[in-house]
């Protein structure tokens, strides 16, 4: 396996509210851990539920004795919305903010995806495949045959999320489960990403590169080259890289 994962403030923010958690190596009963949050609130409130969401995450995961990856995983991104709503209801200054979660763990062939909000998780090889779903406003529309798909990009409510950790104590956490097979390149990523790059032109990009270094920056660049509006989180796995 080979990963690489950043994170860039983009053009327009003066803020990075995305915080991003990489290891190839163990966390806790999990082989490794990958996962991209994207906060939402005021001033400094989306930085910080982002990463206090992570953080959590992280910290429950390597403590747990949970042996089952979906309830490990399960557990620990509800106790990361617990730790959220709290600091929102100690602190004003940060009530009402939140973060998107998407998660991933890869068992050999297999990978276990967990998902909150409208972060996203692909598969690229001759396709792409959005593993995910959207937890927003537009995409519920969209599913109802309300909205086009394509005019769905440029709707003005299209950042308003249904979905995310740290604002109801009631949490839905969606998980997948997704077979890998050779030449398969995962992505996560925030919508900085993803509202600046049509899916196509990311499929293009990541195939483009040699490794998964080139990958990830590439992503970054044509995302500020397309306007950069928001922070933009990337991370690339290449699952069987070091298999010959």
């Amino acid at each position: 396996m080979k990963t690489f994962s950043i994170t860039d403030i983009g053009k327009k923010r003066n803020m990075n509210q995305d915080f991003i958690f990489s290891s190839e190596k163990p966390v806790g009963n999990l082989p490794n851990l990958f996962i991209v949050a994207d906060g939402m609130g005021g001033h400094k409130a989306g930085d910080y539920a982002s990463m206090c969401a992570v953080n959590t995450i992280i910290e429950n995961i390597e403590q747990s004795k949970e042996k089952d990856p979906k309830k490990l995983l399960d557990e620990a991104i509800h106790e990361a919305n617990k730790a959220v709503i709290l600091k929102s209801k100690e602190d004003e200054a940060y009530a009402g903010m939140g973060t998107t979660v998407v998660a991933c763990s890869v068992f050999g062939g297999e990978m276990l995806v967990a998902n909150v909000g409208d972060s996203r998780l692909y598969v690229i090889n001759k396709e792409i495949t959005q593993i995910t779903n959207d937890h927003s406003l537009v995409e519920e529309m969209v599913r109802r045959g309300e909205v086009d798909r394509v005019l769905a990009r440029e709707h003005p409510d299209k950042h308003i999320i249904t979905r995310a950790v740290g604002v109801s104590s009631s949490l839905e956490v969606d998980f997948f489960n997704v077979k890998l097979k050779k030449k398969d390149n995962i992505l996560l990523c925030s919508d900085g990403l993803t509202n600046m790059i049509e899916d196509r032109e990311i499929r293009q990009v990541v195939l483009a590169q040699r490794d998964v270094a080139e990958k990830a920056e590439k992503l970054i660049e044509t995302a500020n080259l397309n306007g950069g509006n928001d922070n933009i989180s990337v991370i690339v796995i290449d699952p069987y890289a070091d298999e010959v």
